[in-house]
């Protein structure tokens, strides 16, 4: 027992002396000032700042462009009228935000009140009675009987007036 006491002792006197502080650092001291007498790098500096120029969209009146086009004879061409404007001054109503080609008549109501008609698309269905507004070319709601919604567009026309066009939005069957 005495012995393996010694053996732990010498063990140990061992590891503190191979712990001891050493001043021998040089390869150290070295190192550092090879790093020190390198050149300075340089950082690049930023990149010049380009403030945000807004864009407007002013093609929001034009034919939709994965619409097919109209073959329009241009001698027939209905030319459009200065008097015929679309009011701009006017709130937009929610459904002038989705095109007229995205709505589907499903039914109607009638009550006191009046006649309205059901109209799917714009994310949902809605009610929507004549005098209101749908679609994207100022489209007007102007009669709504069981079987459709006849709707009047005002149009731009490409030559500086503006078009009445009528559309019909039909009942769709339940399949």
């Amino acid at each position: 027992m005495k012995g393996a006491r010694l053996v732990v002792l010498g063990l140990s006197l061992g590891l503190l002396s191979g712990c001891g502080v050493s001043n021998d650092f040089d390869d150290l001291r070295r190192y550092m000032d090879e790093v020190r007498a390198k050149p300075k790098g340089t950082i690049e500096p930023l990149p010049a700042f380009v403030p945000y120029e807004a864009f407007t969209y002013s093609a929001a009146s034009l034919r939709h462009p994965f619409q097919p086009p109209m073959k329009i004879d241009l001698a027939q061409r209905q030319k459009g009228s200065k008097d015929i404007q679309p009011d701009e001054t006017r709130v937009k109503q929610f459904l002038e935000g989705f095109n007229i080609e995205n709505f589907i008549m499903v039914g109607t109501l009638t009550n006191d009140a009046g006649k309205y008609a059901l109209i799917r698309g714009g994310e949902g269905v809605h009610r929507v009675k004549v005098g209101d507004y749908l679609g994207r070319n100022h489209g007007r709601i102007v009669e709504v009987s069981e079987a459709e919604v006849n709707v009047l567009e005002i149009v731009p026309d490409g030559e500086g007036g503006w078009l009445e066009r009528p559309r019909s939005l039909t009942l769709k069957e339940r399949s």
